[in-house]
């Protein structure tokens, strides 16, 4: 099914903390009835405390603040802001709280790993902005790159609607009668810009695919160039085989990958895709300058995506998701702008020479990892269906080279 749009909107780009968090913190400051907030990082740092205090003022002048936080993610969540936030009448809630950190069960990966927020129904943002400061981090890993968007418009009822759903999902299964919402009138929603955008989601219920499938029918629509930036990108058979056959029309295609990660074995496990990808004539690079978190793409100069998604199986097949997508040429060149400037202050790029000369032990190392993180797909009980291919559908897979 091919993607609908909406036109009327209007998209600011916001390129990592430094230009999220003020336009965050403005919007809740000047909140007048409700805010929904999802994040999977609350860190206990000084963004974690500026946007804590606001959401509390907001609560003390009379609106309705919510706020869902990852069980996991934001483990640390309960014991440091929870109890502040709640005495301040705010709504707040863990999804899926982590109760013991030694048992394997296939739920666990299930995460809320969606970044949102609303405000008064009216505006949103959407992206991969946790809320952590930048420079919470190592030195040589600091200042975070990532990308959110604010949103206003006739797509903000997309995330309106989602995140009201969420609430509601997560207020039921935690047993929050008191959390539950009052049924509401939709609000009216005018055109105030000329973007054409649509919102999607990955749920396990009616949108298990809807960003994979969002992704696939742009890269086989490609007929120039594809520019993908993501900090995890292990992509399956059918992601693979269609960057493979862009690739085999000529098109350009161009990845920007982390060269500094907090997941050494998925990092390991990519790598060990690096040597088909570049005789397929793709481009692949590392960045190096910091860590790199953005989930964003560019194709053909006209569509984009921002959000929270990464190209991997744990994104594409388990956790919670949000990402914007947009049909728009001056959005999609700011974000490519961005993402080139980044690759020439910060990145390095592979060449074939590098990965001849690499040591056994090294090309070993990739190749376990990438059958670790196969294994662990199949324990979800998802391998079969994406990590497995027949020869008359070939995907991005590695070579014994």
């Amino acid at each position: 099914m091919a993607t609908e749009y909406l036109a009327g909107n209007r998209l600011t780009l916001l390129d990592s903390g430094n230009e999220y968090f003020p336009a965050l913190l403005a919007a809740i400051e000047a909140a007048s009835r409700e805010i929904f907030l999802e994040s999977y990082i609350y860190a206990d740092d000084e963004i974690g405390h500026e946007v804590t205090g606001a959401l509390c003022r907001a609560a003390a002048r009379g609106v309705m603040v919510n706020v869902i936080v990852d069980g996991f993610g934001g483990r640390n969540f309960a014991g440091d802001f929870l109890p502040r936030l709640l005495a301040a009448n705010v709504r707040a809630m863990l999804y899926r709280p982590e109760i013991s950190r030694f048992r394997l069960r296939r739920h666990r990966l299930r995460r809320l790993h969606r970044k949102l927020v609303v405000i008064d129904a009216r505006l949103a943002f959407v992206g991969g902005i946790n809320i952590v400061d930048d420079n919470n981090a190592p030195e040589e890993m600091r200042p975070r790159y990532d990308y959110a968007v604010l949103v206003e418009g006739p797509v903000v009822r997309q995330v309106h609607h989602a995140v009201r759903r969420m609430w509601e999902i997560v207020a039921w299964v935690n047993l929050k009668r008191r959390f539950r919402l009052a049924a509401s009138e939709a609000p009216r929603y005018e055109p105030v810009g000329t973007q054409a955008a649509t919102f999607l989601i990955r749920d396990n219920i009616r949108h298990r695919n809807d960003i994979l499938h969002a992704y696939i029918e742009a890269i086989e629509a490609a007929r120039e160039e594809i520019l993908i930036a993501n900090a995890y990108f292990l992509p399956g058979f059918r992601f693979g085989r269609a960057l493979q056959l862009a690739a085999k029309r000529g098109v350009r295609i161009t990845i920007l990958l982390q060269g500094k990660t907090d997941h050494p074995l998925l990092r390991f496990a990519t790598q060990a895709l690096y040597s088909l990808a570049l005789e397929q004539g793709m481009r692949i690079f590392e960045y190096e300058k910091s860590f790199m978190h953005a989930k964003v793409a560019v194709i053909d100069g006209e569509w984009a995506t921002v959000g929270s998604s990464n190209i991997d199986p744990f994104s594409l097949l388990l956790a919670k998701e949000a990402n914007l997508v947009v049909r728009d040429r001056d959005f999609a060149g700011q974000l490519r702008a961005g993402i080139q400037a980044a690759m020439c202050d910060g990145a390095r790029e592979t060449r074939r020479e590098d990965l001849i000369s690499l040591p056994w032990h090294s090309r070993f190392l990739r190749w376990l990892s990438y059958g670790v993180v196969r294994a662990l797909v199949g324990v979800t009980g998802y391998g079969p269906k994406h990590w497995q291919a027949g020869e008359e559908t070939p995907g991005l897979t590695p070579e014994a080279k």
